[in-house]
This record gives C-alpha cells, structure tokens and sequence, in this order.
C-alpha cells in the first residue's frame, strides 16, 4: 500500500514525545512522593546512628574487660581508651592491640566516646554525646551509654 504524499507529511509533522503538561505532572507528582518518604528516610538515618553507637560502645567494653582480665584492672581515665592500643606504662601484662582493627573510631557524629575509669555507674564508663554533642537529650539528641 503506497502513501500518497500529504499523508507522508502527515505522518512526518507528527513527533512522538510528553507535552510540558505531562512532564509537569510527573514532577509535580515526584514532589509529593520526596515529601512523604524523605522524613521518614532521615528518621531511619538517625536511629540507626544511635544503634552504630551502641554497638561501637559494647566492642569497645569488651576490650576494656579483656584489657583487664590481662592487666588486672581497667585502663585509667588519664590512660583512655588509647591503653587499648599501646601499651601504657602502669601495664605489665598487656598484651594487646585488644582492638581488631587497631584504630579508636570516633562515634557517628564525629565526637570521641568518653570514657572514665573508675566510673560513676560501674567499673568504667563508656558514652556518646548523641547527635546534640551535649549531655542529655531526648530521641537522637539522648546519650548512648553503657551502663544501660
């Protein structure tokens, strides 16, 4: 079946593609769905910020008790943390690194954890400021500790 010529013009003015009306939609659309999801993916970021922080703190306090199953008592708060990687020295019997990865990381919002020894909850006390870099706070702001 040939074409006559007007309907091959025809059939070539025509182009195949979204109108703005269409793209607009779809955008508009796209919004609506960010703005619903997008809260609820920075709350999930944020708790499991929270949960990163406790699970560094109880590696962490399993150094410190094998640190002082080996050297008899856990490190000083002027010692640190850093007794889990060099050898302070008040230790006789260490026999560390007690870190797998030989390196002291600083907690999900980029602080240091605290450490005291002896502690005012325990042997030790290990914590994190939380997201507010503060004492205390509620939600993501509140402290992760490891006497709880």
């Amino acid at each position: 079946m040939a074409f006559n010529q007007s309907e091959q013009s025809i059939t070539q003015g025509r182009q195949k593609g979204f109108t703005l009306l269409e793209i607009l939609v779809v955008l508009v659309i796209l919004g609506l769905l960010a703005s619903l999801v997008g809260p609820q993916v920075f709350k999930q970021l944020e708790s499991s910020k929270s949960k990163t922080a406790a699970l560094q703190i109880q590696e962490l306090s399993a150094a410190l008790d094998l640190y002082r199953l080996e050297v008899g008592s856990y490190p000083s708060t002027s010692e640190g943390l850093n007794a889990l990687l060099e050898a302070p020295s008040s230790a006789s019997n260490w026999n560390g690194p007690y870190l797998k990865k030989k390196v002291i990381r600083d907690d999900p919002w980029g602080m240091a954890y605290q450490y005291k020894s002896p502690g005012d909850h325990g042997d030790f006390d290990l914590y994190s400021y939380g997201a507010d870099k503060k004492e205390g706070g509620e939600g993501d702001d509140r402290d992760v500790v490891s006497w709880e």
